[in-house]
């Protein structure tokens, strides 16, 4: 497994007043210079497909540099491979924060691998922005105050799609395949949220590992419960598996994916374009595949982006956008910092982003976050897909946060 460092950003020569020198000498990872930013990604492992987050957000760095900077400083962005292994995660994070000294933590991948260092950066009071999990336990800011979210709740997301099968059968009973750790598990709670007191006679749960070869099992088992509805809470590889798998069985329940495992480059186009027509999921950014996006002023800023920083990316993966997405979130943050991005005042402004707008994101969505908000996102609209891309449907819908 080879680990990635990236250093963006030389050492400039401009020579500042000495107030802002000092303040920068006493925050770690800032310097009358540079801002260091740490980031944990899975470039290998079994979800290394989603590496393309971080190297979409190396690349915007590096725009930003191109720029000029944010408040004359240049971003220094180090981003190491994890290979999706939460010990792995744990020794890499202390790299970042006791070794390279970053003045934060931005978009580290995954539920399990966050898991592993929600307590130490917290007890560090080392801001952790915006990892790249929709996990509910990043909106807990009265235990976790160092920790705040970016996508929208998986748990929200999992209430929406039952909510979705039931208007589609009523009274209906649904099939949930997750992913064994906390990011599976709160697709069952946002259900159980919906259902109540019918949960345990209206559901059939089965579980994999990240580690599995396959999930065929799984997916006959729940066939033969006779099941409506199927919620998908899995990784990009099950995803397609589950796809050739249903196709090849003929079981055809009203299915709902996980919308980080929904990209048509990633997940479909492997598993096969016709094998997924009606597979429904959750959208909160536009589809990079989606003819409505076309001469959308966001979707080509950010072609144009891709174009000059990522020349040979595979334009259909919606990983990317992603990256460019959280990407400009973190510069928000930082300008919004001005000449103070002490760890404290990162931490400040990213709880305190109002109606800012991602033009990567759908419309009306907006980043709002507060002392007392840390889950930005908080709207999706559900999509189906037509053997091509995805049609959206119905309005935007927000679900109900823990």
């Amino acid at each position: 497994m080879t680990t990635r460092r990236t250093l963006l950003g030389g050492a400039a020569t401009a020579v500042l007043a000495a107030p802002r020198l000092a303040a920068a000498q006493a925050s770690p990872g800032v310097t009358a210079t540079e801002i260091r930013i740490g980031n944990t990604m899975s470039y290998s492992g079994p979800v290394s497909s989603l590496g393309i987050q971080g190297k979409t957000m190396e690349a915007y760095f590096r725009k930003l540099n191109d720029d000029g900077g944010i408040a004359g400083r240049k971003i220094r962005f180090f981003t190491y491979d994890d290979a999706y292994s939460p010990p792995k995660t744990v020794e890499q994070v202390r790299r970042l924060v006791e070794q390279d000294q970053v003045a934060c933590l931005f978009s580290n991948l995954g539920t399990p691998t966050n898991s592993a260092i929600l307590r130490y950066t917290n007890q560090r009071k080392v801001p952790n922005l915006f990892p790249s999990t929709g996990a509910d336990k990043w909106s807990n800011y009265k235990e976790f105050p160092w920790t705040i979210g970016f996508p929208p709740s998986y748990r929200i997301e999992a209430q929406l799609y039952a909510k979705h099968i039931l208007a589609t059968h009523p009274g209906g009973r649904i099939a949930i395949l997750h992913q064994n750790d906390d990011f599976g598990r709160d697709y069952v709670h946002g259900v159980r949220d919906v259902l109540g007191a019918r949960f345990e006679e209206a559901t059939k749960v089965l579980s994999y590992e990240s580690t599995d070869p396959t999930i065929d099992q799984q997916i006959l088992t729940l066939q033969q419960s006779g099941a409506q509805g199927l919620v998908l809470a899995v990784t990009a590889k099950f995803a397609s598996m589950a796809i050739r798998k249903l196709h090849e069985i003929g079981w055809k329940p009203t299915t709902c994916v996980h919308y980080g495992a929904n990209s048509v480059g990633v997940v479909i186009q492997p598993a096969g374009m016709e094998k997924a027509v009606g597979l429904t999921t959750a959208a909160y950014m536009k589809d990079p595949t989606d003819p409505a996006w076309a001469k959308d002023a966001g979707m080509l800023e950010w072609r144009a982006f891709m174009a000059r920083y990522l020349p040979d990316a595979d334009l259909t993966d919606a990983n990317s956008v992603y990256g460019y997405s959280a990407a400009r979130a973190m510069e928000q943050v930082l300008r919004q910092c001005g000449e103070d991005a002490s760890r404290e005042n990162i931490m400040r402004q990213a709880a305190s982003l109002k109606d800012v707008e991602v033009p990567t994101l759908l419309p009306g969505i907006r980043l709002n976050s507060s002392p007392t908000n840390y889950r930005p996102i908080r709207q999706m609209q559900l999509q189906r897909f037509n053997g091509r891309s995805y049609d959206r449907f119905g309005e935007l819908l927000e679900g109900s946060v823990s």
